[in-house]
């Protein structure tokens, strides 16, 4: 396992769409192409949280992240995993804060 300062997590399971598969691998195509970022990237079947999926969610901050397509993924990619800044308009739950 590569080193990593942050962790996502992403549902690809078919509760909230058919397939969330593809997303994932967009989401590893975009970090990988960011030899920078130190991110550990895991897929789970579900969160729950079904009408707001599919769900990303990024540790150790604890931000729950409405991932609905490519272009909110590549937001939450380039401002909170890249830059630090989180896509408040996307997050449904924080740590410690329960859901927004």
């Amino acid at each position: 396992m590569r080193t990593h300062d942050k962790h996502v997590l992403m549902c690809t399971g078919s509760r909230c769409s058919d397939d969330n598969t593809p997303l994932f691998q967009q989401l590893g195509q975009k970090i990988d192409a960011r030899p920078h970022l130190k991110i550990k990237r895991t897929r789970s079947n579900c969160f729950a949280v079904c009408k707001n999926g599919p769900i990303l969610v990024v540790y150790p901050e604890g931000v729950w992240y409405s991932c609905t397509d490519e272009a909110v993924l590549e937001r939450i990619v380039s401002e909170h995993l890249e830059n630090d800044i989180e896509v408040s308009e996307h997050v449904v739950h924080r740590l410690g804060t329960g859901d927004v």
